[in-house]
């Protein structure tokens, strides 16, 4: 049985909610302001949350942010329940990430309507979510090893060779061998450090006071970010000529450190499935409160199902590609996108290279 909690503070509204949703077969808790259902709904925890807007104490936007703070509620979609008919006031709701807004008075049939039709929302996404994880779980166990065992042969067969030489080799391939190992142990460190970021963000997403540390930094530039992140990994794959940059000056709340981490995965992505000598777009935009980061590439691109497993540190087309496919660096960039309140989105088509589209509130 789904749990819905009612919000507002009068009690003739509560009654007549409680009432239409219990008759339908949800359980029902409620509160009579906001902080009292921010209280409520982590303690709780109930599958959806019906709120009206004009409240004491804590209004229903400032609930909603509450709600959104913490981890283990954040994702609890939120319908809005108001006499305020106007666009503003919805857009205000949905741009702080209500799911739904209906008007007072509402009927009976249309509020049901709209809370199945949220419920099966969640319910989907959260089996989406599941299923990511277990995919995630099962994969790391299995391609990891591999992804540390392939680095690691390729030290030790050319630290044999050079221990076997006995000064038989030219200096110039002396030079190789040293060039090949020092590359095999610089992906042996970045899987390391991949690995062990991505365990340190699912521990932090759990911890209210650590995420907010993670969030309470600002980036005054991004532009200056953004572009420092890309033209390094565009200089150490000799993609320097291929790159093109569009960005937009704005502030952020982010730190420097996670923001080139972003930035560089995604655009090291871009590169890695792209050829050289085609071009790798970096664009960022604002529009109104929000700011996009597009990160396009003219390569190989995935098909629908690849796309929609991405974040699961899957091995894409192996049997045809040497690339060792999209590995842990997108997932810990979109965890990170995710943990400051952000999403990514992934648009491809074989042969049509691919668009990724990140997108952060600026406030």
């Amino acid at each position: 049985m789904s749990t819905i909690l009612v919000v507002d503070d009068e009690k003739q509204i509560r009654d007549f909610l409680s009432a239409t949703l219990q008759y339908a077969g949800y359980e029902v808790i409620t509160a009579s302001n906001g902080l009292a259902g921010s209280q409520l709904a982590e303690e709780r925890l109930p599958n959806l949350i019906i709120s009206d807007v004009n409240m004491p104490q804590l209004n229903g936007y400032q609930m909603l942010e509450n709600i959104r703070k913490v981890p283990k509620t954040s994702t609890i979609p939120v319908i809005f329940l108001t006499a305020e008919n106007n666009y503003p006031a919805m857009r205000k709701g949905m741009t702080g990430g209500a799911e739904d807004y209906l008007t007072k008075p509402v009927l009976p049939q249309d509020l049901l309507s709209c809370v199945k039709v949220q419920l099966e929302k969640r319910a989907v996404l959260e089996e989406q979510h599941h299923t990511t994880l277990r995919l995630l779980r099962k994969n790391i166990i299995y391609a990891l090893p591999h992804e540390l065992r392939t680095p690691l042969h390729m030290i030790s067969g050319y630290a044999h060779l050079l221990e076997m030489d006995q000064g038989m080799s030219k200096p110039e391939d002396i030079v190789e061998f040293a060039k090949s190992i020092n590359a095999a142990t610089s992906r042996l460190e970045r899987l390391f450090e991949n690995y062990l970021v991505y365990a340190q963000l699912e521990l932090l997403h759990l911890d209210p006071i650590e995420l907010e540390a993670l969030r309470n930094h600002l980036v005054k530039d991004t532009a200056t970010v953004i572009e420092s992140a890309v033209t390094e990994r565009a200089r150490q794959l000799n993609r320097v000529n291929d790159l093109q940059i569009d960005l937009c000056h704005i502030a952020l709340r982010i730190s420097e450190k996670n923001l080139t981490k972003i930035i560089f995965e995604l655009a090291d992505n871009a590169f890695k499935f792209s050829k050289p000598n085609s071009p790798v777009l970096i664009k960022s935009v604002r529009q109104e409160d929000l700011l996009y980061i597009y990160i396009c590439d003219k390569g190989r691109g995935m098909n629908a199902e690849e796309t929609s497993l991405l974040g699961a540190y899957m091995q894409f087309g192996r049997e045809l590609y040497e690339q060792q496919g999209v590995g842990l660096g997108f997932t810990v960039a979109k965890r990170l996108i995710e943990l400051h309140g952000g999403a990514v989105k992934v648009e491809s088509q074989p042969s049509n290279g691919t668009v990724v589209t990140i997108r952060f509130s600026v406030y």
